[in-house]
């Protein structure tokens, strides 16, 4: 396929090396034109008719696909039949555009103009000049001339445009340091008189008269601009304009023509870097945008391990830094044992040293508090100057990094904050949440693959000082491009000639092991022993573990380059890869015995690094090991616990558990702590399916003490708080019950609290039920509770027993405001989420907004996942009542997939069929029937059967309904029956049904579990009503409907 090049600045058109090609007719050019602005993304084929067609006419897909086959064939005219499209490509429903960015005039126009920047700021100003006037040149009409009015078109044409005229800025900024003032006055007077509301260009027309020996002129220019500013927008002239005057009037040395002396750029200040042009200019866009006031922004890049993200990332943060950005990075380190928030220790401490003191505690807060002085301090950094944090290798960040990382870039700084994380695309489980969460800020992603053959020759003649030759195409074939492994086998090349590239097999720990054999046998002991300490090494630890001797090896170690030495007591790897490899290699007896040598010297010089301690004690051999491992993993634990650190917490809680498991500790007073630790860190983290079963195990181990005290500090050390109206596991909750009531009975008649929380525990296991005794567990729970943890629990409990008839979402609200009103943060979360269930049960949808605000932002703050599942099923019931169809059915698709794996079952089970049930109903389409309404069957599947026209086998259906649950889902349940009776013509059932319903005559169904809704209760009622025969009823039922869906709308 010959290389096609697309010229958009001007009317669109595209060319190869025969020549101009011929796009055909106007829609065809438009195509081009949408996908051109997409940027390589895909752009849907409907997406493409609505913005081809403002009514688009039959068969317009067709006419898509036939102005997209045209276009195929005249861009890639050698194509074959049948061979997949590599320009022009099908995807995901829609097309999309290949184009490199060099290959777009557009795309090269803006790498100069954002090259310019950085290139003046070092000194390079001739350069700049020549490539502004040449990127000036390609300029041949407005952009995308014949479709810029097209609304799809706009803002690109428009951001084009803007950059042109910052172009013509940056020439003249050029002619200036060039010492060609007088040269520059005529284009920036054409500038001026085309574009007077551009401050700059005034400001540098006065300046270019002043120095071309015309102070009159520059004077009356800051005049006629005070005069344009002033008349036209009635704002003064900034400070930029007023500081020129009066420096201008004050006839200041400083604005005559400086001399044009380069300023050199440090090497450590531009790492080497080759063949990223494209990922660069994609990352200086993220730092316009950023510059903009349009953030926090963030942006991401992913790559292999050794695909060079940290490369680029030193090179964008020294651009950055060239242009007067504040940079900070926190690298996260692999491995275990690391501090939580460590990234944000080293950010922090950098910022301090070098910008401003005073940065906030990462500890003894809670973490919305952290969060809000995090974002306090930063923005207040960002207001000195742009701000660039790099997240270096987030693939290994723990979950305190990622929360306040997530809950940063969800409040909007008061400067320009950039946000750079770089990651592995494989081992993302803890870093999903963190992109998913930021998804909406719409981050600039950047993926690094394989670098071309060219780029690898070029990269490697600049290592070796040389050009390889053929040897370059060995190179890039036995390293795949990675860069890492490009510069091993380059250090190969030069040191043992062209037989040593044929000779190491494929995969960097091969290079690794061949660059091994070179050392002395001393040197590998020490560097192998370095990595059993981790990729970062302390001197003193290693020369515990090596002897006075590691110097030596470190030396030659350093010469080789396997390691680097960032300070005097420290050591690092020069590649993670490099340690992992030399990690491997150590036998397993070998490195649990030089673990437990590190533990030991580590306990000598650290004694309270819990996190490191225990470690090194897991990785060591033996009973006293696992012992110590246990006690030190267990203070980590606590200190992850008071720093609302869960993950890090419930991880360190399974350490404490497996090494008392080594240590064959089967005392279970002892294990009863660590087992609920784990229970409430594995809560809080959402892996309820995980809690549940140690707690289960922990009820069973504290019965068999026969202590009833610790037995119901154990029962109702699950305080987590519970929302969805059916058990997730009903024969765990039984178990619970019976140990609950049994050691009610044996507990002593003081403690009036503990005894309220064992019987919140009794109501909560018996949510859903219809028996009286959790209603009264649940009453008395309340009359006993003495503390305000005992009554949140409490008001948890009655809240599940609020289900006793319908309508009663009044009370739920009242509900809801005790628990806001606690101020314990989990439950004013129930109670925010208790607040959207009765509020959009009562259609009122400002409440109900309102308190997903606020559960919102009391998430984001404490890292609590679960909650961002009720919030989405609430908006996408949201959506169901505003939106059309299509959408509102998208967005419960959404929130189904993140419930999927929630833990929930009991909330998952059957709930999505059932949300668009009633999407359908409302919409009047017939039901289908379908094998997984799940709960909710015996209430759905008769309605499939009636709309099929199965009248026998429906009526067998309906005979086998049950009493509905009393749960959240109530009122829909009545709704459907009310509806399968009315097409059974069943009186009886109907009449019952009438009279359920109607306490809930102003509620709308459903909407009170946050997740569905099924219209108005007075619809449903009005339809009953008719069928009743008792038309006046039913005219006064729609009224009440009509008023119910009117709030609903206005609010």
């Amino acid at each position: 396929m010959l290389p096609v090049r697309f010229a958009v600045l001007g009317p669109v058109t595209a060319e190869n090396a025969d020549g101009p090609i011929d796009l055909k007719g106007p829609r065809h050019r438009a195509v081009l034109a949408r996908l051109l602005i997409a940027r390589g993304r895909t752009v849907p084929a409907t997406r493409l008719v609505a913005d081809l067609w403002d009514d688009p006419p039959e068969g317009a897909i067709g006419a898509v696909q036939t102005f997209v086959a045209a276009l195929r064939r005249a861009l890639e005219p050698g194509r074959r039949p049948r061979s997949p499209a590599r320009l022009l490509v099908t995807a995901a429903g829609g097309y999309a555009l290949r184009a490199e960015p060099e290959m777009v005039d557009a795309r090269r126009f803006e790498r100069v103009v954002i090259d310019a920047a950085t290139m003046l700021a070092a000194g390079r100003a001739a350069e700049v000049a020549e490539r502004v006037d040449e990127a000036l040149s390609w300029w041949r009409g407005p952009a995308y001339a014949e479709v810029a009015d097209e609304p799809w078109a706009l803002a690109e044409a428009r951001r084009l445009d803007e950059l042109r005229l910052l172009a013509i800025e940056r020439r003249a900024e050029a002619a200036l340091a060039l010492g060609a003032a007088a040269e520059a006055v005529p284009g920036l007077d054409a500038h001026i008189t085309a574009h007077p509301w551009r401050e700059d260009a005034w400001r540098l027309l006065a300046l270019a008269l002043y120095r071309s020996g015309r102070q009159g002129d520059a004077l009356d220019t800051l005049r006629r601009a005070r005069s344009v500013l002033t008349g036209e927008l009635g704002v003064d002239p900034g400070p930029g304009l007023r500081r020129l005057e009066s420096r201008i009037l004050a006839q200041d040395a400083e604005l005559e023509p400086p001399i044009a002396t380069p300023v050199p750029v440090a090497a450590h200040e531009l790492p080497l870097l080759v063949g990223r042009d494209a990922e660069l200019a994609r990352l200086h866009i993220a730092a316009d945008r950023a510059a903009a006031g349009k953030g926090p922004v963030p942006a991401y890049i992913a790559g292999d391990a050794g695909a060079g993200k940290t490369a680029l990332a030193q090179r964008f943060s020294a651009e950055l830094a060239s242009r007067g950005w504040t940079t900070a990075w926190g690298p996260s380190p692999e491995h275990d044992g690391v501090p939580p928030a460590w990234a944000w220790t080293r950010i922090l401490r950098r910022l301090e040293r070098r910008c401003l003191p005073g940065a906030p505690e990462l500890t003894g807060e809670t973490p919305f508090a952290v969060i809000a002085a995090l974002s306090d301090y930063l923005s207040e950094v960002s207001r000195r100057a742009p701000l660039l944090l790099v997240f270096d290798d987030l693939q290994f960040a723990g979950e305190s990094t990622l929360e306040l990382l997530a809950g940063v870039l969800g409040t909007p700084p008061a400067g320009p904050v950039l946000v750079l994380g770089t990651h592995r695309p494989t081992g993302l489980a803890p870093l999903t949440g963190l992109l998913a969460r930021t998804a909406r800020l719409e981050p600039v992603r950047v993926y690094l693959s394989g670098l071309t053959e060219p780029a690898v020759a070029e990269l490697g003649a600049t290592l070796a000082g040389r050009d390889l030759g053929a040897s370059a195409n060995t190179i890039h074939a036995r390293s795949g491009g990675n860069p890492f492994y490009v510069k091993e086998l380059v250090r190969l090349l030069d040191t043992d000639g062209e037989s040593a590239l044929s000779a190491v097999p494929p995969g960097v720990g091969e290079v690794v092991r061949h660059r091994l054999t070179a050392l002395a046998p001393a040197t590998v002991t020490v560097l192998r022993q370095a990595a059993v300490l981790g990729e970062d090494v302390d001197i003193d630890l290693i020369t515990a573990l090596a002897g006075d001797e590691v110097l030596d090896a470190v030396d030659e170690a350093l010469e080789a380059g396997l390691l680097e030495a960032p300070t005097a007591a420290r050591l690092r790897f020069a590649h993670a890869l490099v340690r992992d490899t030399v990690y491997q290699d150590v036998s397993a007896p070998r490195r649990a015995r030089w673990h437990a040598t590190a533990a030991a010297a580590l306990a000598e010089s650290r004694p309270d690094d819990a996190e490191r301690l225990a470690h090194h004690y897991l990785r060591a051999d033996g009973r006293d090991a696992a012992l110590k491992a246990a006690h030190h993993a267990a203070i980590a634990a606590e200190r992850a616990d008071r720093r609302f650190a869960p993950h890090e917490a419930a991880r360190l809680w399974h350490d404490v558990l497996d090494a008392q498991d080594r240590a064959g500790v089967d005392d279970p007073r002892v294990r009863l702590d660590a087992r609920m630790g784990l229970v409430r860190a594995l809560a809080i983290t959402g892996d309820l399916d995980g809690s549940r079963r140690q707690r289960s195990a922990a009820i069973g181990n504290a019965e068999s003490l026969g202590d009833p005290l610790q037995t119901a500090e154990v029962i109702t050390a699950f305080a987590v708080p519970a929302l969805w109206t059916r058990n997730d596991d009903e024969a765990l909750s039984a178990r619970v019950v019976a140990a609950a009531e049994r050691t009610l009975t044996a507990l002593p008649a003081a403690g009036r609290d503990l005894r309220s929380r064992l019987l919140s525990t009794i109501a909560l296991e018996l949510r859903g039920t219809t028996g009286p005794r959790g209603d009264t567990a649940a009453q008395e729970a309340e009359e006993l509770a003495e503390t305000p943890e005992a009554l949140a629990v409490a008001l948890n409990a009655r809240f599940m027993h609020s289900f006793g008839r319908a309508g009663l979402a009044p009370v739920r609200a009242r509900i809801a405001e005790r628990l806001v009103a606690i101020g314990d943060p989990a439950f004013a979360v129930l109670g925010h989420l208790i607040g959207i269930q009765a509020a959009a049960a009562l259609a009122d949808f400002a409440t109900a907004d309102a308190h997903s605000d606020a559960v919102t932002a009391i998430a984001v703050g404490q890292g609590l996942p679960l909650v961002g599942i009720f919030t989405d099923w609430y908006g996408a019931t949201r959506l169901s009542l505003t939106a059309d169809a299509g959408a509102a059915e998208a967005a419960y698709r959404r929130a189904a997939v993140r419930l999927a794996t929630a833990g929930m079952p009991g909330m998952d089970d059957g709930l999505l069929p059932l949300a668009l049930l009633g999407l359908r109903l409302r919409h009047g389409e017939a039901v289908e029937e379908r094998d997984d309404w799940g709960q909710y069957g015996p209430w759905c599947r008769p309605l499939a059967l009636l709309d099929a026209g199965r009248t026998g086998e429906a009526r067998t259906a309906a005979a086998a309904i049950p009493p509905s649950p009393h749960d959240l889902l109530l009122e829909v349940r009545l709704c459907l029956e009310g509806r399968v009776a009315r097409g059974l013509d069943d009186l009886p059932r109907m009449r019952r049904v009438y009279s359920a319903l109607l306490p809930a005559a102003g509620e709308l169904a459903g909407a009170g579990s946050g997740a569905v809704v099924f219209g108005p209760v007075a619809s449903h009622l009005g339809d009953l009503a008719l069928a009743m025969e008792r038309p006046e009823e039913a005219a006064a039922h729609y009224e009440r409907a009509a008023a119910v869906l009117a709030e609903a709308a206005r609010r």
